[in-house]
């Protein structure tokens, strides 16, 4: 694993919630190209449901719950719009 907060939540570290804005919003910047809003939403949730350790999306999602300070809106959608697809199954 190459990304530093995929590793830190592996080693069951806190995770830094500004490094996964940034990770998201790269993410978002790459849909975001895509013709089709609703379809680039769902390939951004898609992809953090895919490739985001679950401890990861919790932070994602309880920082969404708090405003979504820094998110592109395109992932603050993405992740509002796909909640339940995106919420770790314990």
């Amino acid at each position: 694993m190459n990304d530093p907060a995929a590793s830190r939540a592996a080693a069951g570290q806190p995770i830094d919630v500004d490094n996964l804005v940034v990770m998201a919003n790269r993410i978002g910047e790459f849909f975001d190209a895509m013709p089709d809003a609703a379809q680039a939403r769902a390939d951004i949730a898609d992809h953090l449901r895919r490739f985001w350790e679950p401890r990861m999306r919790r932070a994602i999602l309880q920082h969404v719950d708090a405003g979504a300070a820094g998110l592109r809106d395109s992932v603050a959608e993405a992740i509002r719009g796909h909640r339940d697809a995106l919420m770790p199954k314990r």
